[in-house]
């Protein structure tokens, strides 16, 4: 397990390599709800997604060998690790599947590191990775199920709370592998209501608190290039079965909303994965309570925005 120590090593590792990103507080009627929401602007993170504080954490924490690193990803933390190494000076090595965005695909390419693109999903990129890890000794470093990834994706929640001063009782999460939400989860630890919002077709930790530990998932979803894990793994689990409060699905016809809504009203930039915690408000599926006050993070923006505007 982590707790808030782990969290604020992390931050102290990380600070110098991350934006503080802002918060953004709506009135009633932005993104057609009637109350406001106060959404962490994450997107605007390098590597446009949350990814690189795990990334960062990984790499200032273990030792890196000559051989590199090597990671698995729909996209986004390929795009974080391949620019925390450049950063670090690090060789790096990144797999995804053939259904990453070329806008992601493009983005690992333009940080120089080596590029594998084979297999249909996430779990095809991870088998390829490990392969690789274990024909070279590159270091691992795993999207989600690792502490070092957790401990950093929590210095979101640090940074969060600092910011909005004691202003939230509810946090909605997009939720893919379950890093991110773990991380936030343990940093609030039970004074923070967080909520973990999946695509309907892509919910691996839900399944998980459900089943009562790590099972396998289909995975179908207009984002499941950034939230199409097959399996959330024993340490997410093990956080997010303690910490998280709650646990709910989108259809993809919302977070496609959220998506509109967002850029309609706020100009904000939001891939489908980055749309999902909002879309649970979009579309009702969360509804809070009277004077409850709601966080929404608001986590990637790697897209093509011919795919938004209009």
């Amino acid at each position: 397990m982590i707790d808030q120590n782990d969290i604020r090593a992390a931050y102290r590792r990380v600070a110098a390599h991350i934006r503080r990103t802002p918060l953004l507080d709506t009135q009633a009627g932005t993104f057609g709800l009637d109350h406001g929401v106060q959404l962490k602007l994450e997107f605007l993170q390098h590597a446009g997604s949350f990814k690189p504080r795990g990334a960062f954490n990984n790499l200032l924490s273990r030792e890196v060998p000559a051989a590199g690193v090597a990671a698995a990803s729909g996209g986004n933390h390929g795009i974080a690790v391949a620019h925390a190494a450049r950063a670090l000076g690090h060789k790096a090595r990144i797999f995804v599947p053939v259904i990453s965005s070329p806008a992601k695909i493009a983005a690992i390419r333009a940080r120089g590191a080596d590029l594998d693109i084979g297999g249909e999903r996430y779990a095809d990129a991870l088998a390829a990775c490990e392969r690789y890890i274990a024909e070279t000794g590159a270091l691992s470093v795993h999207a989600f199920d690792a502490w070092e990834t957790i401990a950093g994706q929590g210095t979101l929640g640090l940074e969060w709370e600092e910011q909005a001063g004691g202003a939230l009782d509810t946090v909605l999460v997009a939720t893919g592998g379950g890093g991110l939400i773990a991380g936030i989860a343990a940093w609030f630890a039970g004074r923070v209501k967080v909520v973990s919002v999946e695509p309907e077709g892509s919910q691996c930790l839900k399944a998980a608190l459900e089943a009562g530990g790590p099972v396998d998932v289909g995975v179908e979803s207009v984002a499941a290039d950034s939230l199409g894990a097959r399996n959330c793994g024993p340490r997410v689990y093990a956080v997010a079965s303690r910490h998280v409060a709650e646990a709910i699905t989108v259809p993809d016809s919302d977070i496609v909303e959220a998506q509109r809504r967002a850029w309609a009203d706020a100009r904000l930039a939001l891939e489908p994965g980055g749309a999902t915690a909002l879309a649970a408000l979009v579309g009702g599926v969360y509804r809070p309570e009277q004077g409850e006050r709601v966080g929404v993070l608001a986590c990637g923006a790697n897209v093509d925005l011919t795919t938004i505007a209009g």
